[in-house]
């Protein structure tokens, strides 16, 4: 029964150890995400950080990507910016596998 155990915690803190990861890469990716929109946005310096904060909350309204596109668009429409909604996933995608990279190389 031991060994069922150990295997057991073992689970459980890959488990944890996965979702930990998965989640410093979103909120990584959002942090790129915001300085990015920040700089279409006209913002710089601690303006530009400011704002990819929000952008990094604005993750936390429900589950899944949603939350931070319909931010980051609307925010991008209410500035008068005219950028579709495909070059706001594709770039939402290019940066998740550039926070994946980033996260995986501080260990």
């Amino acid at each position: 029964m031991s060994q069922f155990d150990d295997r057991a915690k073992g689970q459980e803190a890959k488990f944890a150890f996965d979702a930990e990861i998965k989640f410093k890469a979103e909120a990584r990716r959002n942090k790129l995400l915001g300085i990015w929109v920040a700089e279409l946005l006209g913002h710089s310096g601690d303006a530009a950080s400011a704002y990819a904060a929000e952008v990094v909350a604005a993750d936390f309204e429900e589950a899944g990507d949603e939350d931070v596109f319909r931010k980051v668009i609307g925010d991008l429409k209410a500035k008068g910016l005219d950028i579709g909604d495909e070059v706001i996933r594709a770039k939402m995608l290019q940066l998740t596998q550039t926070a994946n990279e980033q996260v995986a190389s501080e260990g």
